[in-house]
């Protein structure tokens, strides 16, 4: 999902206009054979090409969001999962059996190859179950759909919101009313990176 940013319109020439905003430097009016032709300009073409892919930035990632490196193909981690639930009174030993053993890295992550993880610095996203130094992992293959929790770069900078998307319009609504929603406007550009499909929590000790 991508809202392109508007095109400003202006009338008149500019000086230094034309192929200077595609190479960054002043250009020179030459001849050349009507032969060499194709050639020229298939390599002017290419040329282009190699400089704007040069001039994409990256997306800064903002305080509130710091990347986490995975581990390339992490051994298994299993732990032990009991087939008992949690009651409000006390087991019974006799109950607490091991019915399979947990790998986390499967649980947490099943598509590895597009997940990513993100550490989260600061409360606008409390009511979601956010906090504060969570650990967020995110899956970029799935569907940003209505009422999930994203990922998203909006005119190159990342943040978390929920997705909305409501009668054409679309707002990123952060889970703490000290925090206002963020409208997304016709001039802005918005990408979505990858739905939040889990939160690691840790208690405070």
């Amino acid at each position: 999902m991508k809202v392109s940013a508007a095109k400003p319109q202006h009338g008149g020439k500019r000086q230094g206009a034309g192929r200077k905003a595609k190479f960054g430097e002043p250009t020179a009016i030459m001849r050349v054979p009507e032969s060499a032709k194709p050639v020229v300009i298939d390599f002017l073409n290419q040329l282009e090409k190699q400089l704007a892919q040069k001039r994409q930035v990256e997306p800064t990632w903002p305080s509130h969001l710091i990347p986490v490196k995975l581990a390339e193909n992490p051994p298994a981690f299993k732990v032990p999962l009991f087939g008992h639930t949690i009651r409000a009174g006390f087991p019974s030993p006799a109950d607490d059996y091991v019915v399979e053993s947990l790998d986390l890295n499967d649980f947490l992550m099943p598509r590895k190859e597009a997940s990513f993880l993100l550490k989260v610095k600061g409360e606008s996203m409390i009511d979601a179950g956010i906090h504060d130094g969570d650990i967020l992992v995110v899956d970029k293959s799935m569907t940003a759909t209505d009422g999930r929790v994203v990922i998203v770069a909006l005119d190159g900078q990342f943040t978390v919101k929920t997705l909305e998307k409501k009668r054409g319009k679309i707002r990123l609504i952060p889970a703490n009313p000290e925090f206002a929603p963020i409208e997304i406007k016709d001039e802005q550009e918005l990408q979505v990176w990858g739905v939040v499909t889990s939160v690691i929590h840790q208690f405070k000790s």
